[in-house]
């Protein structure tokens, strides 16, 4: 019972994270700050929901895929947010700065 509690805690956790990062990719201003909150939420959202099947799953072979499964995104996920990142910094495209002049210094 406990198990089944804290995979569903993980389950609804992940579930809510992912939903964060889909809203930074709505609020952000620029490119980078949305792939910041995309690859640190993704990755989250991941372990959180991954964990929480692996609990479900058990001592199986299943748990022993979900556990490939989450290797695989561990050192892919970042891996892609810096080479999109990387991508766009040799494209010619800048961050978004608030570099008005006068604004904010007093």
């Amino acid at each position: 019972m406990i198990v089944d509690a804290l995979s569903w805690i993980c389950l609804v956790a992940g579930g809510l994270v992912g939903v964060v990062g889909a809203v930074g990719i709505h609020r952000f201003p620029d490119f980078y700050s949305r792939q910041h909150a995309t690859g640190t939420t993704d990755t989250l959202c991941a372990i959180l929901i991954l964990l929480g099947l692996g609990l479900q799953a058990g001592i199986s072979l299943a748990a022993f895929k979900i556990a490939l499964i989450f290797l695989f995104l561990i050192l892919t996920s970042p891996t892609a947010t810096h080479a999109l990142a990387n991508a766009a910094m040799h494209g010619g495209l800048k961050p978004k700065t608030d570099s008005t002049p006068g604004e904010g210094k007093s």
